[in-house]
């Protein structure tokens, strides 16, 4: 068929003259227990390590059974070692008390162990925009300084390369996202940490992030300051009209000050309650999606209570 990519890859003089047993232990002789102090993360790693549920639970693995996947790393130039995968894993045997990590060292350059961390992290079952922007810059720009070399992917150079560069698309392609939803993405570097949390937290969707990471960063301190005043978020038709006016030089304080004031049509009857109150409140056993029935019970007890009050009052 054509198009298809082969299956078929020529054997190494290792392979054509080592036994599979020899194979193995070539293998093997890479995996060693490596000192948790000799072990550094990878330089900008965008991929957050949470000491959440999580973590807790792999902590418990690792006391158990200890690391069943060693983690991925290679050796530096000063002769300590640089993550490309396993960083949880490094995180979970600190807490668990140990001093080593089982790793497998492997020989790669900076921009192949760039391609392979971005690649093993993909892998996870939640991922924050902020991680995926971040990831998708690094992937884009190692895979650029990689030049006209076509031996780290199987991509073909003619679809590789685009104007002498590698496109979003081929990232896209290969991580599961079309090129104008990587362009999205890498657009995000630009937001202050502020907004990036916001977009994480799911206050800001990814139109009007984009849109705000546009404007230079004094404009986005302005709306950070606005969204802390009035607890919201603009819509995508507003920052649309504050990328107009900063492209324009017509933004000022005032201007998105105006803007973030006006009322929403699903702003309408409404009333926010701020997460930080609530998170004091509300046991932590509670899952989400069921916090809005435990608030509106919550308020029905104490609906009655004050009834209740009342009528003894009157007595």
């Amino acid at each position: 068929m054509a198009g298809r990519k082969s299956d078929f890859t020529l054997p190494t003089l290792d392979d054509l003259f080592s036994s599979q047993e020899e194979r193995d232990e070539a293998k093997l002789a890479k995996i060693r227990d490596i000192p948790l102090s000799e072990i550094d993360g990878f330089p900008d790693h965008p991929f957050k390590v949470r000491d959440d549920e999580d973590m807790l639970q792999l902590v418990e693995s690792v006391k158990e059974r200890g690391v069943i996947t060693p983690a991925t790393v290679r050796q530096k130039e000063d002769g300590r070692y640089e993550i490309v995968s396993g960083h949880r894993r490094k995180r979970a045997c600190e807490l668990a008390g140990m001093d080593t990590l089982r790793c497998e060292v492997v020989e790669l350059n900076k921009e192949e162990a760039t391609i392979l961390m971005v690649e093993s992290n993909f892998q996870r079952s939640q991922i924050f925009p902020s991680e995926k922007a971040f990831a998708y810059k690094m992937r884009l720009e190692a895979m650029n300084r990689q030049g006209q070399r076509t031996d780290l992917t199987s991509t073909p150079l003619a679809q590789k390369l685009e104007r002498g560069k590698v496109s979003a698309a081929v990232v896209g392609e290969e991580l599961g996202d079309s090129k104008d939803q990587v362009r999205r993405f890498i657009r995000l570097t630009n937001l202050v940490p502020e907004l990036l949390e916001f977009v994480d937290e799911g206050r800001i969707k990814m139109r009007p992030a984009v849109e705000l990471s546009y404007l230079d960063e004094d404009c986005q301190r302005d709306v950070v300051e606005e969204i802390d005043l009035n607890d919201c978020t603009p819509s995508h038709d507003q920052t649309i009209r504050m990328r107009k006016m900063f492209d324009e030089g017509r933004l000022t304080t005032e201007a998105i000050s105006a803007i973030m004031s006006e009322q929403k049509p699903n702003q309408k009857d409404r009333f926010v309650l701020r997460g930080d109150r609530l998170k004091e409140l509300i046991p932590s056993s509670i899952p989400l999606s069921q916090r809005e029935d435990y608030v509106c019970k919550a308020l029905e007890h104490y609906r009655k209570f004050l009834k209740s009050r009342s009528e003894r009052d009157s007595r």
